[in-house]
């Protein structure tokens, strides 16, 4: 099987928060920034896996601050950690105030997402590895996640 660094899967995406895309408080919609999210996960785990993929879950979303208009966004993304069909994917958002050069991180999220075949079926993705300090604690402490994942999961089948 082959295997792949951290870095071949890194994605990397700008977008300028529009007045449509905020609140009332001209900040961005949480669920605008979940979607960019999805979109740059998928991305990256197709990157990956050469292959088609759909979201299994989205594990965490924290958002740190907000994004107002005029911001730009930056959202990076990485596969940090492989099962046999499934991929972990990192991914930060910050915002970027253009005017006052100012800028600070408002979303970091974990998805998971499946290499899937023609007809939707899970297929093998590469092994990944990880190079750099930061990548190497992603990868360390995903088991712990992935573990955390089952557990959620067993405890919602069992008391639904």
């Amino acid at each position: 099987m082959i295997k792949k660094s951290v870095s071949d899967s890194k994605t990397v995406q700008t977008r300028l928060v529009m007045p449509p895309d905020t609140n009332h408080l001209n900040t961005i919609f949480g669920g605008k920034v979940l979607a960019y999210i999805d979109e740059i996960a998928a991305l990256t785990a197709m990157k990956h896996a050469n292959s088609a993929v759909v979201t299994a879950s989205i594990d965490s979303v924290d958002f740190l601050s907000s994004a107002k208009v005029g911001d730009s966004l930056t959202l990076e993304a990485c596969v940090t950690y492989t099962g046999t069909s499934s991929m972990e994917v990192y991914v930060k958002v910050s915002a970027h105030d253009l005017i006052k050069n100012e800028k600070k991180l408002t979303t970091e999220s974990f998805l998971t997402m499946v290499a899937v075949n023609e007809d939707g079926q899970p297929i093998q993705v590469p092994q990944v590895y990880p190079e750099s300090e930061e990548e190497k604690l992603l990868h360390t402490t995903a088991p712990a996640r992935k573990e955390n994942r089952k557990r959620r999961n067993a405890y919602k089948h069992n008391t639904i």
